[in-house]
């Protein structure tokens, strides 16, 4: 797993630590330190702790003038034990929302396990960028992590979707993609 490092491509457009309006702003990142662990197996440490001991992310890109993030995410996302989905909400999505983000773009491709619980915060989070205007999409998950995502029954709240070339995309294209799919035209 140290070999896993977030996609870097982006970074001549955006590093979250030097953003002063991100959750990660001035955080410290070594690439010779390995100190953040899953389960025993150290990380890169280019990884953001989101404040669960399972579940690591990276913002790789955050366009406020457009008003979208893209968060890319390691490890086991556990609801039952941890209640991940409310510290990603509370941690990172919320304090990008306060500063005018409204959709999420998260990449779940090295999500190795996903264990549900009650689907109140996905619900909660759903609601309220609906109401701003925005949405919420997870790409990529693994098939194993997928179905139990599935079963219970959390796609109404947190769309499920497959686009393998994503790092093709230039963010903006990446974001456009996804915005003609979920938000609604504007009746004037």
């Amino acid at each position: 797993m140290h070999a896993l490092e977030p996609f870097y491509n982006w970074q001549h457009q955006y590093i979250s630590e030097a953003d002063t309006r991100s959750p990660f702003y001035g955080r410290p990142h070594s690439e010779f330190e390995y100190s953040h662990t899953i389960y025993n197996y150290y990380i890169h440490p280019q990884w953001d702790d989101l404040g669960s001991k399972t579940l690591y992310g990276k913002v790789l890109i955050a366009d406020y003038e457009e008003g979208y993030v893209v968060l890319e995410l390691i490890g086991e996302w556990n609801d039952a034990v941890e209640n991940d989905i409310m510290t990603l909400k509370r941690e990172v999505l919320e304090p990008f929302v306060a500063e005018g983000i409204r959709s999420f773009i998260l990449i779940a491709e090295n999500v190795l396990n996903f264990h549900s619980d009650i689907s109140d915060y996905y619900e909660e989070l759903a609601e309220e960028l609906a109401e701003q205007g925005g949405w919420i999409v997870c790409l990529n998950l693994p098939d194993a992590s997928r179905d139990e995502f599935e079963q219970a029954g959390l796609e109404q709240f947190l769309p499920l979707r497959e686009l393998i070339d994503w790092r093709n995309y230039k963010p903006i294209h990446l974001y456009r993609k996804f915005k003609s799919e979920f938000e609604l035209p504007r009746l004037e």
